[in-house]
């Protein structure tokens, strides 16, 4: 017997329209952003629309030591979400965008495995919506912000040896995880120790992940704390005015992506904070309407039950009052 490779199983699969997709969750075919014929984007601000509904079941999946290539706790929920329809109840999976880093390092891609797939594979791997590539920008927004503070006089004076935001890039470069930047003579700003962090730890993606609507959203990016002077206060994001700059960059990334699984089962993929870093959830919008579109929702946490797992219970739950 001949064992298929994820991508040829994929590729044999028979897809829906991502208008069929949508319309199974009753959702309207002119509220599709579409990417494609199988992915869209559905605005964040639907969920108003819901309020009067009830929530369905939320059903949290775990794993006990993660290892370098993955447990298998995306596998699963999509798996199990495709099983609770089989069942005749109506489920949708909820999980995390992947990040290049790991996509082409030893871990590979995020989107199961085997028959237990969330498609098309090869797009949710890569670029997908430009959600973590809006994340990126909008975090090196306020690094160049930051860096042109100092250079054209520091009226808030900023120590630039306590400056905690590095840049960041959605890429495995450990060359890059500490530098000096500002060289080249006076045109090029003040030399400074720096660095860049994989764009999945950046707090930008944890805040979009966090954030309620694009309000909220400002604020939190607001309260972003970037250094200290050199009297020792913090300095916030909202101190160099960078909050609406980046909220501007993100007003797409904020709305969940819609695609489906391997049997058609209705999918949001959305954000994709690590959780040894971040909180490593699925963003909250996306999970929220999904508990307001169907029966049982089922989503992942990144890492151990004791990273992950502890982390959705003690603040992404309550931030998102789920109960």
């Amino acid at each position: 017997m001949t064992v298929l490779e994820d991508i040829e199983i994929a590729r044999k699969a028979r897809l829906l329209s991502i208008e069929e997709v949508a319309q199974k969750l009753g959702i309207d075919e002119n509220l599709l952003k579409k990417y494609g014929k199988h992915v869209a984007k559905i605005p964040h601000g639907y969920l108003k629309r819901l309020e009067g509904k009830p929530d369905g079941k939320l059903v949290i999946v775990t794993a006990i030591t993660p290892t370098p290539a993955g447990e298998g706790k995306t596998t699963t929920s999509i798996g199990l979400s495709m099983a609770i329809n089989r069942l005749g109840k109506n489920s949708i999976v909820t999980l995390r965008e992947p990040s290049l880093g790991p996509v082409m390092g030893v871990k590979g891609g995020a989107t199961g495995g085997g028959y237990s797939q969330v498609l098309p594979m090869e797009d949710i791997n890569l670029h997908f919506t430009g959600d973590i590539h809006a994340v990126t920008s909008a975090h090196n927004l306020l690094s160049a912000m930051i860096d042109a503070h100092i250079k054209f006089g520091n009226p808030l004076n900023i120590d630039p040896t306590r400056i905690m935001w590095k840049r960041a890039m959605d890429m495995n470069d450990r060359a890059l995880r500490n530098i000096v930047v500002g060289l080249g003579g006076t045109a090029n700003g003040y030399p400074r120790e720096d660095g860049f962090v994989i764009t999945a730890a950046s707090e930008v993606m944890a805040i979009l992940c966090l954030a309620k609507d694009l309000k909220d959203l400002k604020e939190r990016l607001g309260n972003i704390v970037i250094g200290r002077k050199r009297n020792g206060e913090p300095v916030k994001a909202r101190d160099l005015e960078a909050q609406g700059a980046m909220a501007v960059l993100l007003k797409d990334a904020i709305d969940p992506n819609l695609v489906q699984t391997i049997e058609n089962t209705p999918a949001f993929i959305h954000g994709g904070p690590f959780a040894n870093i971040a909180h490593g959830t699925n963003s909250i919008v996306a999970t929220k309407l999904a508990l307001k579109l169907a029966d049982y929702v089922v989503t992942e946490t990144g890492f151990g039950a004791d990273l992950g797992a502890e982390k959705f219970f003690d603040f992404v739950s309550p931030v998102g009052n789920f109960v």
